[in-house]
């Protein structure tokens, strides 16, 4: 099978889990609703940027890239 199949099956896979994950474990994972995060609402407006939950997730794929790198 050629690679580039390969790695487009595992990536639809992985977001499926990845989807399923979210879905199901939303309600125990407050990712979005952090402190920190910034809402501003007016009249008709809602402004909403998740900054700590970027930072966040920033850091967990940095340690998990980190550790997948010192273990190969």
């Amino acid at each position: 099978m050629n690679p580039i199949a390969k790695a487009l099956i595992f990536g639809g896979f992985t977001l499926i889990i990845l989807g399923v994950i979210w879905q199901f474990g939303g309600r125990f994972l407050n990712l979005g609703r952090l402190p920190g995060d910034i809402v501003i609402e007016k009249e008709n407006v809602k402004f909403y940027f998740p900054i700590v939950t970027c930072i966040v997730l920033s850091i967990v794929i940095s340690l998990i890239m980190y550790l997948l790198r010192m273990f190969r």
